[in-house]
């Protein structure tokens, strides 16, 4: 057996199939495109799915991968068991060969026993082999061909050894390679009692797709029956390296000491570094991927994985952020197979730092919340409303507390919390009620056509009318309706861009349209009936609102020099997360982990500007996904498009897929200036912007308020800055002398405070509300009067408008009597307030002033029963 390392071995398998006329293929992202049914990339034949429907063909018939996979949410979840096992992973790489309606099952199985046995010099008596039961040719091949001894192959049923995509469609028989890890292991052959043990562990797939399955449940055979294969990396890597769990192979020891190191932990079993280990691989790659944390989705299974991570951390010790600086050890240790991490290791370390400092905010009074629960439990159940509050309030996502849980040998209660769940959704459905959801209520069937790319009239026939969400034959003036046309020039709101408006007419008929949206394939108009009837089958011209749909047409433009700009300033991390195109403005949410700053912002719009001035054309070109993608046009992850897609270039500046309205140039736009930015979600930003005459309006009403300024400060707008610094300067210099005025006034009423204090059981007691003075002076005067009586309690009060400031004083002799905190916070208890602070010094606010005079008063009988 060969001793290879983890990258050897990767190259090993790709090389030898590359030599037997495979084509080697990159590993697709962990984001599925096109792909709906998906939420991560979880085999290596995901990419090719459309190749084996026979609906693209990829120019090959032979290809080989090394496919980055995660399993860590709906259907294929493995995160629960992650840490805890010796092969479970939230993210692994799947060696796979694949067939395309070339060679089947004969030099499948040669290829696979070939490479393991003569390549690889596994012993051929450590493997054993399985087949569908009914596969009576797979069993032959193995025997007779191969020379696999009858006794160490096993039948399989369906539910293992037969593979299908769905309830229809391609289907096939398997064949899988187990291998004998030895005696000292407990567990049996697969299909035996025992086969649940680890001595016999699967390291590759075979499918053999050779069946398309009818509604009917009949099998026809496919035209060009086709291989599948799928081997994990890091199980085959176990073997060759001599050991049983996966954790224990080159790669995951390295990422091991490496945060062992870091953490200062000296047990390198310890399963919470398994943990991070294998929660900085999936985390790295799917942010490098475009996936950022967020509470639904992909970006909510990232969160989790995350917080899982940091929350082994924490149990290890770890006091500050930690996870994110692993990821250039794992850009190390992974290799060739980092090479898309590899550029994007600062955005990634930024994205994940993000979530670490945000979670570590309340990772703390969530497990003491969690503990507590647990620590005063009666059974072994913890309750679903516990559960509950610590996902909605802390953010703790359910496994991680059955994580928690687990480790103490307590359930969870998830119907419970499910239970909760549901109620919050029915408040959260009750609470946005409003008005008709055209868009849900209205179903048509057909199409439009849309012919507004370039003419804003078109002749079209009312093929439905509704109101409300009923079918209508006919619309009498006053309806507000929806009219569905065969062909129009109105663009459905779609990509961010909004729906057009403007007019239907036809001779004695107005409709006035507010919006226009998509019903499926349909366009819909929607909007009021000012004069006539309308009546299926009808003519109407479509107009569009012309200067509306201008103006928009700029903003959907800029949108895309604007997200090339942010990207050549930021960094290529930087993806559109979603947008808004209206007639008055734009905006625009993009990926980001920190504040952009007010000189990056200015010189993203004199890049945007600048572009605008080389009055590129604007071009479109529809053309095949793959050539668009080829072709250096972006593509959102996530978004689902079809095989053949539209392609806007502005220049060499910009290269995107889009459906919307544009300019003819980038001169067209004008003038582009941002008039917002602000974050919005962790690791997301977003900018507001105007362009043409909009963006000269702006221009003009900053020159305005310009003057204004000048004015007030007796000057003009060239010298207002060096007049606004003086006045600034002067303005801190008076500040100053206030201070120092309020300082002494503070001083001077404070020596007198100290010859009316109170005795309480020998202690000085001043309590005393200020007629006036600076909140800010109450410190200074709490020193000075502690200076002054040496053992002694401060409360003090200033009351302006309808709020009141608070503060108590203890001197240090007496703390361990009566703590500042106490003390302040039962006074802005009764003023409608509250605070907090040091043993000795603490301070309150409140907003009822009227209840102050009695909160002071009790402060007395509230010391005598402490002094």
């Amino acid at each position: 057996m060969r001793n290879m390392t983890t990258a050897e071995l990767r190259e090993a398998f790709l090389g030898y199939f590359g030599q037997h006329g495979h084509q080697r293929v990159d590993s697709s992202s962990l984001v599925p495109h096109n792909d709906p049914t998906l939420l991560f990339t979880n085999a290596g034949m995901n990419q090719f799915k459309d190749v084996f429907l026979g609906q693209q063909d990829n120019g090959y018939t032979r290809a080989t991968t090394s496919q980055r996979c995660v399993r860590a949410g709906g259907k294929h979840n493995d995160l629960d068991n992650v840490g805890y096992t010796a092969r479970h992973h939230t993210f692994f790489e799947m060696l796979g060969n694949f067939s395309f309606g070339d060679y089947f099952k004969e030099e499948a199985i040669n290829f696979a026993w070939t490479f393991l046995t003569e390549e690889l010099q596994l012993p051929k008596d450590k493997l054993w082999v399985t087949v569908f039961e009914d596969d009576d040719e797979a069993a032959d091949i193995w025997i007779n061909k191969i020379g696999v001894n009858p006794e160490r192959l096993s039948r399989i049923g369906a539910k293992d050894n037969f593979w299908q995509m769905g309830d229809t469609g391609p289907c096939g028989p398997c064949t899988e390679i187990f291998y004998d890890h030895g005696e000292h292991i407990w567990g049996g052959p697969p299909g035996t009692p025992e086969e649940d043990g680890d001595r016999y562990i699967e390291i590759w797939n075979l499918v053999f797709m050779q069946f398309n399955r009818q509604s009917d449940g009949s099998m026809e055979p496919l035209p060009k029956p086709s291989v599948d294969t799928g081997m994990g990396l890091e199980r085959i890597a176990a073997i060759l390296q001599g050991v049983h769990s996966n954790y224990e192979i080159d790669v995951f020891q390295d990422l091991i000491k490496h945060i062992a190191n870091k953490l200062n932990v000296s047990d390198l079993e310890h399963a919470s570094l398994r943990v991070i280990a294998d929660h900085i691989r999936s985390c790295a790659f799917l942010i490098s991927d475009g996936v950022l944390p967020s509470n639904e989705g992909r970006g909510y299974v990232l969160r989790r994985i995350i917080r899982r991570a940091v929350r082994h951390g924490n149990k290890l010790g770890a006091e500050a952020p930690f996870f994110y600086t692993l990821v250039g050890k794992l850009i190390e240790v992974m290799g060739s197979a980092a090479k898309e991490l590899a550029p994007q290791q600062a955005s990634v370390e930024k994205a994940l730092k993000a979530e670490e400092e945000q979670f570590a905010r309340t990772l703390d009074r969530g497990m003491a919340l969690l503990n507590g629960a647990l620590d005063n439990l009666a059974g072994d159940t913890l309750d679903g409303e516990t559960v509950f509050k610590l996902y909605d309030t802390y953010g703790f996502p359910v496994d991680l507390t059955a994580d928690v849980c687990r480790e103490r040998n307590i359930k969870v209660d998830q119907d419970g919390f499910e239970s909760h769940m549901a109620a919050q959704r029915a408040r959260a459905q009750a609470a946005n009620q409003f008005g008709t959801d055209y868009n849900e209520a209205i179903k048509v069937d057909g199409a439009s056509e849309f012919c507004g790319y370039s003419k804003l009239e078109q002749t079209g026939l009312v093929q439905h009318l509704f109101q409300g969400a009923e079918s209508v034959q006919t619309l009498e003036a006053g309806s507000e309706a929806v009219v569905v046309l065969d062909s129009t020039a109105f663009y459905p709101e779609s990509g961010g861009q909004v729906g057009d408006q403007g007019l239907l007419i036809a001779e004695g008929v107005t409709f006035e349209v507010a919006d226009t949206q998509k019903y499926g394939n349909a366009i819909g108009h929607i909007g009021r009936v000012t004069s006539g009837q309308i009546k299926l089958g009808q003519s109407l011209t479509t107009q569009v609102n012309k200067p509306a749909r201008h103006r928009t047409a700029l903003n959907h433009s800029v949108t895309h020099l604007l997200h090339a700009a942010l990207r050549n300033e930021l960094g290529e991390h930087v993806t559109q997360k979603g947008s808004i195109v209206k007639p008055e403005y734009l905006r625009f949410d993009f990926s980001h982990f920190e504040g952009v700053t007010k000189a990056q912002l200015q010189k993203v719009e004199d890049e945007v500007n600048r572009q605008i001035r080389r009055n590129h054309s604007v071009s479109t070109e529809l053309m095949e996904l793959e050539q668009a993608k080829a072709a250096g046009a972006m593509a959102l992850f996530g978004e689902k498009y079809d095989d053949q897609v539209r392609v806007v270039t502005m220049g060499d500046f910009s290269t995107e897929l889009c459906g919307g309205c544009h300019v003819e140039r980038t001169g067209d736009i004008g003038l582009f200036k941002f008039t917002s930015e602000s974050g919005i979600a962790a690791g997301v930003r977003r900018v507001e912007a105007v362009t043409g005459q909009l963006a000269l309006d702006k221009v003009a009403e900053e020159q305005t308020t310009l003057n204004r300024i000048a004015t007030l400060l007796k000057g003009d707008s060239i010298n207002v800055l060096t007049k606004l610094e003086g006045h600034v300067e002067r303005t801190k210099q008076l500040e100053k002398q206030l201070q120092q005025l309020q300082d002494k006034l503070a001083a001077a009423e404070s020596s007198d405070l100290a010859t009316k204090a109170q005795q309480i059981n020998g202690v000085n007691v001043v309590v005393h509300e200020l007629k006036g003075g600076d909140p800010k002076a109450l410190r200074g005067m709490v020193d000075e009067l502690k200076q002054k009586l040496s053992n002694g309690i401060i409360v003090l009060a200033i009351s302006k408008g309808d709020k009141v400031s608070l503060i108590a004083g203890v001197t240090k002799d007496l703390v361990g009597k009566v703590k500042a905190g106490e003390l302040v916070a039962m006074v802005a208890a009764q003023i409608g307030g509250k605070g907090g602070g040091r043993p000795d010094m603490a301070q309150a606010g409140g907003s009822q002033p009227e209840n102050l005079p009695k909160a002071l008063a009790s402060v007395s009988a509230w010391l005598e029963e402490r002094l």
